[in-house]
């Protein structure tokens, strides 16, 4: 993949710190001197980055671009990449952090200078760090992705991951998700013969399947956008690809009632763009 794509998230100087499985990448500012403790973060973003999917370097920086305005004080972060359980490709954090909120006014002037200007200086470090990291998860989600996997667990992987999203403690969460969103596993598949095209599903009836099948989740009332929905390997080459209406309202109404159905609201699902940007959630 060519190195300029997600450099607005990512400074040389940066990019190689972002392990797979690191959490918390954002050195806390809150000194036990202070005398004052972090508060929780108010809104968290979630990252899912399906690697059966190709993205084209146009859609992976609007990944990017709708990652960046959520790096501000008071909100945490986490990068995940999905792919095909059947071929030993599970669910993995890449990056997490939180962006921590400023000391309440009310308790600065207890503080003294020395320990408010270093907390200051530190706080003011924190977006750059949480960028750089975000940057190097996403080229590292982007860059390990495959069309040659002959599978994708699409529902399994959004079951597992939706743990992680309830439990956060964010008032607010947020998941972006990268993929075509076609399921293909032994439950089900949204492809058509030879896997060259979406076929036209019955939304009732996969969701009956995914229903007799556990696959439902719960996302603890987070707001979804998607970004790929229906793409083909194809179509990283010739973004032009004919979508039938048909089929791809059928595969919103599915995803549609799938998130309801786990505890979420899919705001936007891109076919395969976001035509909106994500909204931050304060």
């Amino acid at each position: 993949m060519k190195r300029h794509v997600l450099t607005i998230l990512c400074t040389a100087l940066l990019c190689g710190h972002a392990a797979a499985g690191t959490e918390d990448v954002v050195p806390s500012c809150y000194d036990p001197r202070l005398g004052v403790a972090s508060a929780p973060a108010s809104a968290e973003l979630f990252v899912l980055v399906d690697q059966t999917t190709v993205f084209d370097p146009v859609l992976q920086q609007q990944v990017a671009d709708n990652v960046r305005p959520f790096m501000t004080a008071g909100n945490a972060f986490s990068i995940l990449t999905f792919s095909a359980f059947s071929q030993g490709r599970y669910a993995q954090v890449l990056s997490a952090g939180t962006i921590e909120p400023g000391i309440p006014a009310a308790l600065r002037d207890d503080i003294s200078k020395p320990l408010l200007g270093k907390f200051d200086a530190c706080e003011k470090r924190q977006p750059q760090i949480a960028m750089g990291a975000i940057g190097a998860a996403l080229r590292a989600a982007f860059g390990g992705s495959s069309a040659d996997l002959a599978k994708s667990d699409v529902m399994a992987s959004f079951k597992s991951i939706s743990a992680r999203v309830r439990k956060s403690p964010a008032r607010e969460k947020v998941v972006l998700i990268a993929s075509d969103m076609l399921e293909n596993s032994s439950i089900t598949s949204f492809y058509a013969s030879k896997g060259t095209a979406v076929r036209q599903i019955d939304a009732g009836r996969e969701l009956k399947l995914a229903g007799d099948n556990d696959m439902f989740g719960d996302f603890g009332g987070a707001k979804v956008y998607v970004v790929g929905t229906g793409l083909l390997a194809e179509d990283a080459k010739k973004s032009n690809k004919y979508r039938d209406p048909k089929t791809m309202r059928a595969l919103a109404e599915f995803w549609n009632g799938y998130f309801r159905k786990s505890q979420a609201t899919l705001v936007e699902l891109g076919q395969p763009a976001l035509l909106n940007g994500i909204r931050n959630v304060r």
